[in-house]
């Protein structure tokens, strides 16, 4: 059984499971009724009618009655922990590590790091997911917040859903970006032509990315970008979409293959209010090597 958790942070009510729909990708409408009709979808705790009527800060809560790996097991694979407490971890994560366990990544993720480095982990969104609030691509490296606990795991959760934590990546983009600074606002949904990828779609959900331009190359741009919203592939496909795909991108780039690592994405900085004593914190992570390197390589 695997477990998910989602906030409504709309001021609008909406159908529970219109919003279902919108949320969750690869689940039919009639499939979300049917879970709703067994119990296994619950808002506030309480079993609730599809046609219940969500308000904002409501949790709902998801069963998936579906098998879910049940030997995952702890694997000792370095970790560089920027910060660590009784509550929470932030872990810079490298290019090249799943975050947790999929079809194809079975062995080798941050979640089977994280169970061999921690004996509690947050369990609100299963055993695969464990200790995991969010999540950046395989190929994007930086920073990461993971929870030892639920509560804090619906803490951080509230914050991201909400739009107060904040979250900063650099990326090197093709092209040279003309003004200083930019606001995408378009909604992302599955591509129509390709239910692996993202494109910006009318039926899409709300999405926005603001970057500031750092430094102009003959060909390419460093830009920092700032998420309001926390949509997959959002960088990667707001960036594709203004015509400045991110250099090194296997999906939404050029086909002519920069480097090997992947896409010049990295999650510098990272800012929420402790779940416990409710300061504010925040992290920051320097460029990797091979970031570097490319970067001395384009400005000489």
């Amino acid at each position: 059984m695997e477990r998910i958790t989602l906030c409504y942070d709309h001021e609008e009510p909406i159908r529970l499971d219109k919003f279902l729909a919108s949320e969750l990708d690869d689940f039919s409408r009639s499939r979300i009724q049917d879970l709703i009709e067994k119990g296994m979808i619950r808002v506030q705790e309480k079993m609730v009618k599809a046609s219940h009527l969500l308000k904002k800060g409501d949790w709902i809560e998801i069963e998936i009655d579906e098998p879910v790996p049940s030997d995952i097991v702890a694997e000792d694979i370095p970790l560089e922990i920027v910060y660590e407490d009784g509550d929470l971890l932030v872990v810079n994560k490298p290019s090249g590590m799943v975050v947790h366990p999929a079809v194809g990544h079975f062995h080798g993720t941050l979640v089977h790091a994280l169970m061999h480095h921690c004996k509690d982990l947050s369990g609100i969104n299963g055993i695969a997911r464990a200790g995991i609030v969010h999540r950046i691509d395989k190929d994007t490296s930086g920073l990461l917040v993971v929870c030892k606990n639920d509560h804090a795991h619906k803490n951080i959760s509230r914050q991201l859903a909400e739009k107060t934590a904040m979250r900063k990546y650099v990326a090197i983009v093709h092209g040279v970006i003309p003004h200083n600074h930019g606001k995408i606002d378009a909604p992302l949904g599955r591509n129509p032509n390709n239910r692996q990828q993202f494109s910006v779609v009318e039926s899409g959900k709300n999405a926005i990315t603001h970057f500031n331009v750092l430094e102009r190359f003959e060909n390419q741009t460093l830009v920092e970008l700032m998420l309001e919203t926390g949509r997959t592939h959002q960088i990667r496909v707001h960036m594709q979409y203004i015509g400045y795909p991110v250099v090194g991108d296997p999906v939404y780039g050029p086909k002519k293959k920069i480097g090997d690592r992947g896409q010049f994405l990295h999650a510098k900085t990272l800012g929420f209010v402790h779940p416990t004593h409710k300061t504010y914190m925040e992290f920051s992570s320097e460029l990797p090597d091979f970031f570097m390197d490319y970067l001395k390589k384009i400005r000489d």
